[in-house]
């Protein structure tokens, strides 16, 4: 029996040994060819055909799934972007105004602090969510929970185990040039926490008076932690502004943080967005002075109103040169002064001369409903 013919790499019909070869139609092979063509093109340049379904595989690339990195694996793409410990950092001018007005007052409020030589500078400005940044801090620290009382709500401070010895070393005489010892794998005493907790009041009395020609807040102190987990202000994917500050004392110092989430920072975001102009905080007194005086130079035009009367449209149409309105005011009826479609004065009408003449009797105010 004979086989049957298959179509060969060359698009040639073949069959077995022996057998004769049937020719096949020109047409028909050629729009076999032609079919197989198009599937092929379609196939290497990644373009899905008709009711075609994509597999797992391509579900993951497209995801950006690393399959090297096995089950475990870090995804790229969309769960990068919902997972990602940055957000963006809303620009806040007012914000960054305050933060330079405390750098100044903390260098004077830490000089008389320690009666030391204090330089405080100011690294960076980055917005974290809240949950990333508690796992970021490096241990051993102390975290200060604070309250900004007119904001009802909560802000943080990170104290880092260089400072705190710096301070304790600073306060209880320590001599200068000698670095502050460390030792690590302790709690830290009583000692050493009301020394910092004396610090950090020091330090959220300069915040509060940053602050202050912005908008009037007290930040008072809560509580004083070591361990990250107590210091839970926020949820962990809410978003918060960290300061990042430097303060040195000639050979010792260390890192002070500063968190804002941006809930605490919601009733005053409107001031915070304003542009501003040194320290007036957006104020321009020299405009404001001169905008005034260019308002009591302002002229209006005011109407003495006799009477109103409703008429109809007939009435009113036939009117004819000659025609008597018929007024329901006296000589010693009140009338209304208006400025526009607004009520100012009432008064009464009289003469001064050869002119008619209104003289005020009292102000309209106009209830606000």
């Amino acid at each position: 029996m004979a086989d049957t013919p298959t179509s060969a790499g060359n698009g040639a019909p073949a069959s077995g040994a022996g057998d004769e070869v049937k020719p096949v139609s020109e047409k028909a092979g050629g729009a076999e060819w032609g079919t197989m063509a198009e599937e092929a093109a379609a196939a290497g340049e990644g373009v899905p055909t008709s009711g075609r379904v994509l597999n797992q595989d391509e579900i993951d690339s497209l995801l950006g799934f690393d399959e090297e990195a096995g089950e475990g694996g870090e995804r790229s793409g969309i769960q990068q972007i919902i997972n990602s410990g940055m957000v963006s950092y809303e620009r806040l001018p007012m914000l960054e105004v305050v933060y330079d007005r405390l750098v100044r007052m903390m260098s004077t409020s830490l000089r008389n602090f320690t009666s030391d030589n204090v330089e405080v500078s100011l690294d960076n400005i980055v917005s974290l969510r809240f949950g990333d940044y508690l796992n970021s801090i490096p241990l051993p620290a102390m975290l200060a929970v604070f309250k900004a009382e007119e904001w009802d709500n909560y802000g943080l401070l990170v104290v880092d185990s260089s400072l705190i010895y710096s301070i304790v070393d600073v306060l209880l005489g320590g001599r200068r040039g000698t670095a502050a010892m460390r030792i690590e794998g302790r709690p830290y005493t009583t000692i050493e926490r009301n020394l910092v907790e004396r610090m950090v009041h020091v330090v959220l009395g300069d915040l509060s008076a940053a602050f202050d020609p912005l908008s009037p807040v007290t930040f008072r102190f809560e509580r004083l932690e070591t361990n990250p987990r107590f210091a839970t202000i926020s949820r962990p994917s809410n978003a918060g502004i960290v300061a990042k500050l430097r303060i040195d004392m000639e050979d010792r110092g260390g890192r002070l943080e500063l968190l804002l989430p941006y809930a605490t920072l919601e009733p005053v975001r409107e001031l915070l967005l304003q542009m501003f102009m040194g320290e007036k905080f957006g104020r321009d007194s020299i405009w404001e002075t001169h905008l005034a005086r260019e308002l009591w130079l302002t002229e209006i035009q005011l109407d003495v109103v006799l009477d109103e009367q409703t008429m109809r449209l007939r009435d009113v149409l036939g009117f004819q040169p000659g025609s008597r309105i018929l007024l329901n005011a006296t000589p010693h009826t009140q009338v209304a002064v208006r400025c526009g479609e607004v009520p100012m004065f009432t008064a009464v009408t009289g003469r001064k001369g050869d002119r008619v003449a209104v003289q005020v009797v009292d102000r309209i105010v106009k209830k606000v409903s």
